[in-house]
């Protein structure tokens, strides 16, 4: 059955965040005495899912969770945000996927991501989950459930006539070009454009050359985010840069998700790609004010009363 109101339709992980906090980073080997420790939701999927339904988005998420106390956890939280969560499934004898994260005093972070239940998504939850596609406006995906599974969603996608953006984190080497075709917008950072093409991402001729390289492999167009200095889109015919707000971070965990969700968001309500750039960036630049991933996400209030 096909779903007309859907704006965002997210296929990825779902993870719980074991997340310390210290004055600084620990070095290989060390022992170092934290200040506090909380656990939160998040998965590149789910965050990018609850930063999208936060501001209003109706949303759908393809996942898989274990049957754990972690994966009951995640699906009363996504209930809570009106995720549709029809085709979030439960998996006997794995455990849901989890993400130590240690935080320094400078909101700088370390990440190590367990799999588990996320590892089990295929390619036939996508396609069981199919109708979702017939009608989203955006399609979000990424690299924390199989690159199979994520290739079948940009192409369930595009054929629905979805925009597709594809997030290629963690960043990976052997991403294929089909899935780059299939993919309206290809959005890395600058590690993983790094990694996805070669080239050092330093400075703005090497962001054109990094963006034109995923553009020969089939990309339709790039945008790289790039921190606090916001983000460019290389496209076949033009580039440009938006900027971001400048704040003090706090946390910066799950900024990245924060602006695709936000951008999954302004594109369904028909914003233009640099308008959505930019109020995606804004939206970024306030969740990095607060500690935390999805509780750190700003809801409809923070939004231009003409988005709202």
């Amino acid at each position: 059955m096909a779903n007309p109101h859907l704006d965002v339709v997210v296929v990825g992980s779902s993870n719980m965040d074991l997340v310390a906090y210290a004055s600084r980073l620990p070095a290989a080997g060390e022992t170092l005495m934290g200040e506090r420790f909380q656990t939160g939701y998040g998965g590149k999927g789910a965050n990018q899912a609850v930063a999208a339904a936060r501001l209003g988005a109706r949303v759908a998420l393809v996942a898989r969770v274990g049957d754990d106390v972690f994966g009951g956890d995640m699906l009363r939280n996504f209930a809570a945000r009106g995720i549709d969560t029809a085709h979030v499934t439960v998996t006997p004898g794995i455990s849901s996927g989890v993400a130590p994260i240690s935080v320094d005093a400078k909101g700088r972070n370390a990440i190590i991501v367990v799999a588990g239940a996320n590892g089990a998504l295929r390619p036939a939850d996508v396609d069981a989950a199919a109708g979702l596609f017939s009608g989203a406006k955006v399609v979000l995906t990424q690299l924390e459930v199989p690159l199979d599974t994520t290739a079948r969603a940009l192409a369930l996608g595009r054929a629905g006539g979805a925009v597709t953006i594809f997030n290629p984190a963690p960043a990976r080497t052997d991403v294929p070009a089909e899935v780059l075709a299939s993919s309206d917008l290809v959005c890395p950072n600058e590690t993983e454009a790094a990694t996805l093409t070669g080239i050092a991402v330093e400075d703005d001729e090497a962001m054109l050359r990094a963006g034109r390289a995923l553009l020969a492999r089939g990309a339709k167009g790039v945008i790289l985010t790039l921190g606090a200095r916001g983000a460019r889109y290389v496209g076949p015919t033009e580039s440009w840069a938006v900027s971001a707000p400048t704040v003090t971070a706090v946390d910066t965990t799950g900024a990245g998700d924060c602006f695709l969700g936000a951008l999954g968001y302004f594109l369904a309500r028909g914003a233009t790609l640099r308008d959505a750039m930019g109020q995606a960036c804004a939206m970024a630049a306030l969740s990095v004010q607060h500690p935390g991933t999805q509780t750190s996400f700003p809801g409809p209030e923070a939004l231009p009363a003409s988005w709202r």
